[in-house]
C-alpha cells in the first residue's frame, strides 16, 4: 500500500478545518466542560499495507490516558501493540510493533449528543522481528464518533490512517500505510464537577426620574446637588438658590399708616398711588411663599430721614405691621413670619435729598432666612 492512501487522509483532515472553525463560530461553546483524568482501553483491527508482507489483517490493543482541554479538545498520551505474522515467501515467523505517543481530537456537538471527531497523532514505533529491532516514526489521522453514557464514561469508535516510517524491517522499504478501525470505553476519574451556580441578573436600575432620595422637589436624574438638607430651597437643578422676594414697589404716603391704623383693609389708604400695583406686588409675595412653604422671612419696615428719630422707628414698625397683617390674613401662617421689625430711616435704599429717593425709601421687605 502507497503513500497514497495517507495523501489522501490528510486531505480530508484539511478539509475538516473549515467546517470546524465554522463550527466554533457559529455556536458558541460550552464555557464549561469536564476537565477530569480519564483511561481509555482501546481494542481494534489494521488491515495492512499490502507491502509489509505480513497477514492483511490483525488485532491490535492498547491503554490511553487522557483528558479535555477545552470543550471541544482532548489530548490523549497512548500505548498500543499489534503482532503479524510474516508471509512464508519471505521465510515466515513474526513481526510486532508497539506504539508510544500523542493523539488530539476535535469534537463537534454537544456533550450529550453522538459528537463526530477528527483525530490527528504522532508517535515512535518500536519495531521487533528476525530482520531487527529498530525505532520509527509514525503519524495517523482519522475520524470517529464518541457518545457520553454516564456522567463518567462515554464510548468512542473511531477509523483513520496510519502511515509507519520503517525502512529498517525491510530495508527496501522506507515505510508503510495500515488503516485502522478501534473501539474505546473512556472513564474519567474522580466526582463529576458540579453544575455552575446560575447568577441571577442585576435587578434593573431605579428610574431616577421617579426619584427624590434628597426630598428637593427635584427628582435625583436633573438634580446636581443630591443630599441637601430638608427645607433647603433649591432651584430647577436641585442646588441651593437663594429666593428673594421682591417689594420694591410697595411704598408708602408720607407719614403713613397712622397710629391705629395697621389692619389689613386700611393698607389701601397707608399705600401711595397707584395703590393697586403695591397690591399686586404684595399678593404676588403671598404667591411666592404659597409656592415655598418651607419658606421663612422677616417683615421689616423702613423711613425716608424726615422726623425724629424716635417717630421714624414707630413709623417704620407700622409699617412692618401692616404688611405683616396682610400676608396673615391671606394665608400665610404667623409661625413663617419674623417681626414685624422696624429699621426706622436705617438702610434707606435711595438718596433722601429728593422727593423720589425717599418715597423709595419708605417701603417694607421681605427678608429671606437661608
Amino acid at each position: 500500500m502507497k503513500r497514497k492512501g495517507l495523501y489522501f487522509v490528510i486531505a480530508l483532515a484539511l478539509g475538516g478545518v473549515g467546517a470546524a472553525h465554522a463550527q466554533d463560530t457559529a455556536s458558541a461553546a460550552t464555557p464549561t466542560y469536564d476537565g477530569r483524568w480519564y483511561i481509555a482501553p482501546t481494542v481494534g483491527g489494521y488491515y495492512n499495507d499490502t507491502d509489509r508482507n505480513t497477514n492483511s489483517r490483525q488485532v491490535y490493543y492498547g491503554l490511553g490516558v487522557g483528558k479535555f482541554i477545552a470543550p471541544n479538545t482532548s489530548i490523549d498520551l497512548f500505548i498500543d501493540r499489534t503482532k503479524r505474522d510474516i508471509d512464508s515467501k519471505i521465510g515466515g515467523g513474526n513481526w510486532s510493533n508497539n506504539n508510544y505517543g500523542v493523539t488530539a481530537r476535535y469534537y463537534f456537538g454537544a456533550w450529550d449528543a453522538w459528537r463526530p471527531y477528527l483525530l490527528a497523532g504522532v508517535m515512535g514505533s518500536y519495531h521487533h522481528s528476525r530482520f531487527d529491532k529498530a525505532w520509527s516514526p509514525a503519524a495517523e489521522l482519522g475520524v470517529g464518533i464518541s457518545k457520553t453514557i454516564t456522567d463518567s464514561s462515554d464510548i468512542r469508535a473511531e477509523a483513520g490512517y496510519r502511515y509507519d516510517w520503517d525502512d529498517k524491517t525491510q530495508p527496501e522499504k522506507n515505510g508503510y500505510g495500515d488503516w485502522f478501525l478501534g473501539f474505546s470505553v473512556v472513564s474519567r476519574f474522580g466526582a463529576p464537577p458540579s453544575a455552575p451556580a446560575t447568577v441571577a441578573p442585576p435587578p434593573p436600575a431605579p428610574d431616577c426620574s421617579k426619584l427624590d432620595s434628597d426630598g428637593d422637589g427635584v427628582n435625583d436624574c436633573d438634580d446636581k446637588c443630591p443630599g441637601t438638607p430638608a427645607g433647603t430651597i433649591v432651584g430647577p437643578d436641585g442646588c441651593p438658590q437663594k429666593v428673594v422676594i421682591d417689594l420694591r414697589g410697595v411704598n408708602f404716603k408720607f407719614d403713613y399708616p397712622k397710629k391705629g391704623h395697621v389692619k389689613a383693609g386700611e393698607i389701601g389708604k397707608a399705600l401711595a398711588a397707584p395703590t393697586a400695583d403695591s397690591i399686586a406686588i404684595l399678593d404676588q409675595a403671598v404667591d411666592t411663599l404659597g409656592r415655598y412653604p418651607n419658606v421663612k422671612v422677616t417683615v421689616a419696615g423702613y423711613t425716608d430721614s424726615v422726623g425724629k428719630d424716635d417717630y421714624n422707628q414707630s413709623l417704620s414698625e407700622r409699617r412692618a405691621q401692616i404688611v405683616f397683617d396682610y400676608l396673615t390674613s391671606h394665608g400665610i401662617d404667623a409661625s413663617r413670619l419674623q417681626g414685624p421689625i422696624g429699621h426706622g430711616k436705617s438702610d434707606p435704599i435711595d438718596s433722601n435729598d429728593t422727593d423720589a429717593g425717599r418715597a423709595r425709601n419708605r417701603r417694607t421687605e421681605l427678608q429671606v432666612q437661608q
